[in-house]
C-alpha cells in the first residue's frame, strides 16, 4: 500500500481547523486520493510521484474546504462566495466510463425487452406467452440493475450507496416493473384475469420494499453539502427532521395501496378490468394528498 499519500494529506491539513466537515471532507478526499494513486501507479507512475501528482491536482485545498464561508473565516456567506452552483462546480464527480457503458447496455435491454414483450402481447409478434413473460422479465431485470447500479456510484452531492441497499432498490424496481408488465398482459388479453394476481403481489411488494428502504435510509449527502443546506435553508426537508413522520407515511403508502390492489381485484372479477385504472388512479391522488398533508401540516409546537 502506498502510505506517502497519507503522509503528504496531513502535511496539505496542516494549520487547518479540524471541524466536523474538515475531517469528513478529509477522508472523503483520502478515499478519492488513493483511488487516484492506484490510477496512477496502473499507468507506470513511481508510487511516490503518484502520490505528489495525487495531491497536486487538488489545487488550493483551502479554496476545496470552502474556508472563504461562514463557518471557517465568520465572513458572512453570500451567493457570490458561496452559491449551491459554483460548490457544485467546485466538488464536480466525474462519471465512471464503467458506469457509463453498463447503464447504456441496461438501459438497451430494458428497451428490447419492453418492445417485444408488448408486440408479443399484443400479437404483432407471433410467440406464444412464455416468451412474451420472459421478454418482460428481460425488460424488468434491465431497468433494475439501471436503478441500483445508479444509485451505487458516487456523485457530486452524495456519497456511494452500500451495495446490499442499492441492490435493495434494483429488486424494488425489478418488482414493480414486472408486476406492471403482467398488468399490461391481462389488460391485452393475453393471460387470463386471475392472472391479475401476479401483478398485484409484484407491485405491493416493491411498494413495501421501497418504503421500508425509504423509511431506513440514512444521509448520504456529504459534508458540503449538509452544510450549503443548513447555511440556505431555514427548514429543512421534514421526513429528515422528523424520522417518525417518514415511518408513517411508509405504513399509510402500504395500507392505501393494499387497498388499492383490493379494490382493483373486486372491479376486475366484477365489472370490468377496464376500471382498474381508474381506482389506480384514486389509490395514487391519495398518496399524495397524505404525502401533501405530512410533509406541509403544521409543526407540533408551532
Amino acid at each position: 500500500m502506498n502510505t506517502d499519500i497519507h503522509r503528504l494529506l496531513d502535511e496539505v491539513f496542516a494549520g487547518v481547523e479540524m471541524t466536523p466537515d474538515a475531517q469528513d471532507l478529509k477522508e472523503e478526499m483520502r478515499a478519492n486520493l488513493v483511488a487516484r494513486v492506484a490510477e496512477l501507479e496502473a499507468s507506470g507512475s513511481l508510487p511516490r510521484d503518484a502520490a505528489r501528482e495525487a495531491i497536486a491536482e487538488l489545487g488550493d485545498i483551502r479554496e476545496l474546504l470552502g474556508e472563504t464561508d461562514a463557518a471557517a473565516t465568520g465572513i458572512p456567506s453570500t451567493p457570490a462566495t458561496d452559491g449551491y452552483a459554483a460548490l457544485q462546480l467546485r466538488h464536480h464527480v466525474k462519471l465512471k466510463a464503467g458506469f457509463v457503458v453498463r447503464v447504456v447496455v441496461w438501459a438497451l435491454v430494458a428497451v428490447v425487452g419492453i418492445a417485444l414483450g408488448v408486440l408479443g402481447a399484443t400479437g404483432a409478434l407471433p410467440v406464444v406467452i412464455g416468451p412474451v413473460i420472459a421478454f418482460f422479465g428481460l425488460a424488468s431485470t434491465g431497468l433494475g440493475l439501471v436503478v441500483g447500479d445508479s444509485l451505487a456510484q458516487e456523485t457530486t452531492t452524495n456519497h456511494p450507496m452500500p451495495q446490499a441497499r442499492a441492490a435493495g432498490y434494483a429488486l424494488a424496481t425489478f418488482l414493480a416493473a414486472y408486476g406492471l408488465s403482467f398488468g399490461f398482459i391481462v389488460a391485452v388479453g393475453a393471460l387470463p384475469v386471475w392472472a391479475i394476481v401476479f401483478a398485484a403481489l409484484g407491485v405491493i411488494a416493491a411498494i413495501i420494499l421501497f418504503a421500508f428502504l425509504g423509511a431506513s435510509q440514512t444521509n448520504r449527502h456529504k459534508a458540503w453539502v449538509r452544510h450549503a443546506q443548513n447555511e440556505a435553508a431555514r427548514v429543512g426537508n421534514r421526513f429528515e427532521q422528523e424520522p417518525e413522520t417518514a415511518a408513517r407515511f411508509g405504513i399509510y403508502t402500504v395500507v392505501i395501496w393494499l387497498v388499492t390492489f383490493g379494490i382493483i381485484a373486486l372491479l376486475v372479477f366484477t365489472v370490468g378490468w377496464w376500471w382498474a385504472p381508474l381506482a389506480f388512479a384514486g389509490g395514487f391522488a391519495v398518496m399524495m394528498l397524505v404525502l401533501a398533508r405530512m410533509l406541509f401540516a403544521p409543526r407540533k409546537g408551532n
